[in-house]
């Protein structure tokens, strides 16, 4: 596997409006004409090929397990372990989907929430490569229901994500973002015209 990064991209404010950043993730050719076919492979450059397919199984199991769990305290406490990198305060509502395949890579700032059936992903299969990138939610976002968050994004804080956007760029700090994908509607705090 060889891995190609994407560079991030700045934004820039045009008439007042901000535009949004650019993905940065790691490509890994792994040869068509279906990636996803070699799943167990995606951890070996980290974990080993016997240790990468074991804990991409333990880590579905575990993730799976914690959708609806109650408890803040013992998901956070649970999220940690997997490696996620969580803030204080933060929200993960019943029935979101976390990436089993990487989930070291998912960074949420203090004080966001993340909605109810909300998914982040940290790794995409394509035809003839998988790509992977982390995920970084600033402190006090908000990521609205059945919305998706791509491999490679990160939101800046304070930015309010409508319910059931797809994520596929970042965005600067206090946007207001929506759709699918997402497009910039306002600065949070602006009043909608």
């Amino acid at each position: 596997m060889t891995a190609v990064a994407q560079k991030r991209g700045a934004f820039s404010v045009e008439k007042g409006r901000s535009t949004l950043l650019d993905r940065e993730y790691d490509e890994h050719h792994l040869g068509g004409p279906n990636a996803h076919q070699n799943w167990y492979r995606a951890r070996n450059h980290l974990d080993g090929p016997v240790l990468g397919p074991l804990r991409l199984v333990l880590n579905y199991v575990v993730i799976y397990a914690c959708k609806h769990l109650p408890s803040l305290t013992l998901k956070h406490w649970i999220f940690r372990r997997l490696g996620m990198r969580l803030g204080r305060g933060v929200t993960i509502a019943s029935g979101v989907t976390l990436d089993y395949f990487f989930p070291d890579l998912i960074e949420i700032g203090d004080h966001t929430i993340v909605g109810m059936d909300a998914m982040i992903l940290t790794h995409e299969f394509l035809h003839d490569r998988f790509r992977s990138g982390r995920v970084r939610l600033g402190a006090n976002c908000l990521v609205g229901a059945n919305s998706t968050v791509l491999a490679g994004v990160t939101l800046g804080d304070g930015t309010i994500v409508s319910a059931m956007s797809l994520v596929h760029k970042g965005t600067p700090l206090g946007a207001f973002v929506g759709g699918v994908p997402i497009r910039f509607l306002r600065r949070r705090g602006e009043t909608a015209r």
